[in-house]
């Protein structure tokens, strides 16, 4: 019974020797397994690191590169050159200022016949109240005498009326199918008032062209540091330049009146 005891003792000790040794066994191959597995993530790691580093570096330097193009080309600013704007707007407002005294000009009776002096008239025609010269056409016989010569001969009495009730002193005669007025000489009286109203007209074309010419210069003049000096003192030379040519026809169609009239 010992010796059965004594062998049944001994059997269990080896079981659990060879279970602690088997134990110890898989815990050092783990151990292995997971410093081989550091190991080759640190080579790894270390193999890898420099080209990522390159890499992001090239990148970012790329990046670097374009954002400071990018930021040069936005602050480069095109001022565009509003010189010849300015100067063609003035031109034209001279121009038109021009054009409004021809028009008051050949409004004008003096003692020569001009189509021009019915064109203001305005006759009333079936209701309808229109210039004199969208229902007639007026040309000039001699240096004396209007033809009047309606689009529609039925409006010829509504033209007679309406000549006849303007300020201009004419008394239209009535032949055919036209209208002829005689233009009859101009009174002392009747001349000093046209050399007033001329004198008058060539004051207020001359007000409109230098108010183009101010309003020109006060637009350059707010434009500021964006136009250069050098452009601005060129461009109100030339600007006054057609001020005074203006300013000039403006006083020499005025001086043709005023000795049409007198010569009237």
């Amino acid at each position: 019974m010992a010796v059965y005891l004594g062998r049944a003792f001994s059997y269990r000790n080896a079981l659990c020797s060879i279970r602690r040794s088997s134990f110890q066994t898989r815990q050092f191959s783990r151990a292995v397994c997971s410093a081989s597995l550091f190991s080759s993530d640190a080579r790894t790691l270390h193999s890898v690191a420099p080209i990522d580093f390159l890499t992001q570096s090239r990148r970012g330097f790329a990046k670097g590169k374009k954002s400071r193009d990018d930021s040069a080309t936005s602050t480069v600013e095109v001022v565009p050159d509003i010189g010849p704007t300015l100067k063609a707007n003035a031109a034209s407002q001279m121009e038109a200022a021009i054009d409004s005294l021809s028009r008051e000009l050949s409004k004008l009776r003096t003692g020569r016949a001009s189509a021009g002096i019915l064109d203001h008239i305005i006759v009333e025609s079936g209701g309808i109240k229109m210039p004199l010269n969208r229902l007639a056409v007026v040309s000039v016989l001699d240096s004396k005498t209007l033809s009047v010569n309606p689009y529609d001969p039925s409006a010829i009495k509504e033209l007679e009326s309406a000549i006849v009730s303007s300020p201009l002193g004419l008394n239209p005669k009535v032949d055919g199918q036209r209208l002829i007025a005689a233009i009859p000489a101009l009174t002392k009286e009747h001349i000093q008032a046209m050399c007033k109203v001329v004198a008058k007209s060539s004051e207020d074309v001359k007000q409109s062209i230098r108010r183009a010419r101010q309003k020109a210069l006060d637009t350059m003049k707010k434009a500021g540091s964006s136009f250069p000096k050098d452009n601005a003192k060129k461009l109100e030379k030339e600007i006054d330049e057609l001020t005074k040519k203006f300013v000039k026809s403006a006083e020499d169609m005025c001086k043709a009146k005023e000795k049409e009239i007198n010569e009237g």
